[in-house]
């Protein structure tokens, strides 16, 4: 009887291999509960199972995200250890990411290891940043880092999806683009040594009428120019067909080492262009200051009928707003949001300046035009909805 059940179960490995090794269809079901780092490595294993791989790469075509908050026990910011734990379960190949945390870690003020970091130079500190992410994230993909005062993050617990404002505190997060049919996210980085025509086209702001969404971040915006500088990009961008959201941020870290002079202003930012891309935002202006006047603003955005699926919200605000606005009730924008898209994860920050309009984009059609002024505020929220497709 024994030697029948050996016999009886290598009839069943036999079975099993041989549908590994040779039937797709099966193959390729199992391969998409893979996460994509685990996915290359069995990639390895066989041709067959390859170009599984390959197909099923082909669909994780999903925005996701990995977002962290509360002290880290480890001499970095939490967000890079959250990273670091995360992206092995991350289903998707980033191709483009976008990361924003708080400034508490990169200012000297609150831990031995911050004041370990305040005695470096500045060149260096963020040379530690960038090199940490090249490290985590794939080679060729393109990393956009910002620093703010304050964070806006949707937990990545699947458990607690609940969008939180945090003015205070360590808090960050790192939104994964993967490549994906009919969008092109493309980075840019302008200072006064780059900036030029050739520039702004190879970065999608100009000669592109496919231009649908641009995300962008001033950083160093009190010097001597830097309004000037901010629009040249802003006064044709308000003449087109084109959702503007973003602010003025902390810094921003160079990709580049040899770009900017040292505390040379500059922008940063990413276009996202293609026929599938869908938008809308509202401006939440500094007489908007009860969670009732929120809710009326906000709600327009469910006027624009922008698909909920594949869709972030994105949040800028004025470091004056948050609980210090709304006499001291914390969350107000945030919780609005989510009250009226549940499904979609909201992320930004609290700056020093917000750039926007009241403004819907869906196929040729877009609600609201304005110049560069109109684009510029101070003591509001600029509240967007951006949809991949």
């Amino acid at each position: 009887m024994a030697h029948d059940g050996a016999s009886s179960s290598g009839v069943v490995e036999s079975k099993v291999g041989f549908v590994l090794g040779n039937v797709a269809e099966v193959v390729e079901r199992i391969l998409t509960f893979v996460p994509t780092k685990a996915l290359f490595r069995i990639a390895r294993v066989c041709r067959l199972w390859r170009n599984c791989a390959r197909r099923v790469m082909r669909t994780r075509q999903k925005v996701t995200w990995l977002s962290g908050s509360g002290s880290s026990r480890y001499e970095e910011h939490v967000l890079l250890r959250t990273m670091e734990e995360g992206l092995e379960d991350v289903f998707l190949l980033p191709q483009t990411v976008l990361l924003m945390m708080d400034n508490e870690n990169f200012t000297g003020h609150h831990s031995s290891f911050r004041h370990k970091r305040a005695r470096q130079c500045q060149p260096e500190a963020d040379s530690d940043v960038m090199d940490r992410l090249r490290r985590l994230l794939p080679g060729n993909s393109d990393i956009l880092c910002i620093i703010t005062p304050g964070i806006v993050l949707t937990p990545s617990d699947r458990a607690c999806r609940v969008p939180w404002e945090f003015m205070s505190g360590e808090a960050g997060f790192s939104l994964l683009f993967p490549a994906m049919e009919g969008v092109h996210i493309r980075p840019f980085h302008f200072c006064k040594k780059s900036l030029s025509d050739s520039a702004l086209e190879k970065a999608g702001l100009a000669a592109n009428p496919d231009l649908k969404v641009v995300l962008l971040f001033g950083y160093d915006a009190y010097k001597t120019g830097a309004a000037r500088f901010l629009n040249q990009l802003l006064e044709p961008l308000g003449r087109s067909n084109v959702l503007i959201a973003g602010g003025h941020v902390e810094k921003a870290f160079q990709q580049k080492k040899d770009c900017c002079s040292p505390g040379s202003f500059g922008v940063v930012g990413l276009t996202l262009s293609g026929p599938r891309i869908q938008g809308a935002s509202v401006l939440l202006d500094q007489d908007v200051s009860t969670p009732a006047a929120a809710e009326v603003t906000i709600r327009r955005l469910k006027a624009a009928n922008i698909p909920e699926s594949n869709t972030v919200g994105f949040m800028f605000a004025c470091v004056a707003r948050g609980h210090n606005h709304y006499n001291g009730q914390h969350n107000v924008e945030a919780d609005v949001f989510h009250k009226l898209f549940p499904g979609v994860p909201l992320f930004g920050f609290f700056g020093n300046g917000e750039i926007g309009c009241d403004r819907i984009v869906k196929e040729s059609y877009t609600l609201s035009q304005t110049d560069a002024n109109g684009l510029q505020h101070g003591y509001t929220t600029v509240m967007s909805l951006v949809h991949l497709g």
